[in-house]
């Protein structure tokens, strides 16, 4: 079953419009942003062929790399998770390698190897702070659980000194607050 038609399925079943148009719009905005992305790629590599050697393929290079860039964000915004946004990251960091290795190829000898080795560890280092970026923010999500439910406990003992009707109100009050 495609994307669409499930999400066709779950619009009609339970009827919620303003969801439904912003799914819709989500996945116009995404899809758009892929197919300018293309565009911009083709057209960026039309003025390419006019170029020879090294230029020529650092110019390729930088197309690419700037069609990764939208279409890694348009698919980060368009999942709109932390995974996403950390693999965006890692591709438009491999994209980023990939025109300084080009930039590399008009050099020779230590010169060039200098440079590699340098657009290597900018790659290495992009791709260590994505993924140190993706666990700081677990840890503070994991933190504020944390926070949450030594919250949630401290209010449900203070329903306690509380009987009846009384405490059923406190404990449902608690448990509205901090979304149990």
């Amino acid at each position: 079953m495609n994307k669409k038609f499930a999400m066709m399925l779950v619009c009609t079943a339970t009827l919620s419009s303003a969801f439904c148009f912003a799914a819709d719009e989500k996945s116009a905005t995404y899809k758009a942003a892929k197919e300018s992305a293309n565009t911009e790629y083709k057209l960026a590599k039309s003025k390419c062929d006019a170029i020879t050697g090294n230029p020529k393929d650092v110019c390729i290079a930088e197309a690419k790399a700037a069609r990764v860039h939208t279409e890694a964000n348009a698919k980060a915004d368009y999942k709109d998770t932390l995974s996403a946004r950390t693999s965006a990251r890692k591709d438009i960091a491999d994209a980023d390698y990939d025109v300084e290795k080009a930039k590399c190829g008009s050099l020779t000898g230590n010169d060039k190897d200098v440079c590699v080795k340098q657009a290597n560890a900018n790659k290495v280092a992009a791709v260590s702070n994505a993924k140190a970026d993706k666990k700081v923010v677990e840890a503070r999500v994991d933190a504020n659980d944390d926070k949450i439910n030594a919250q949630y406990k401290v209010a449900v003992e203070k329903c306690d000194a509380l009987s009846g009707q009384g405490k059923d109100n406190c404990v449902a009050a608690a448990k509205s607050k901090f979304g149990k």
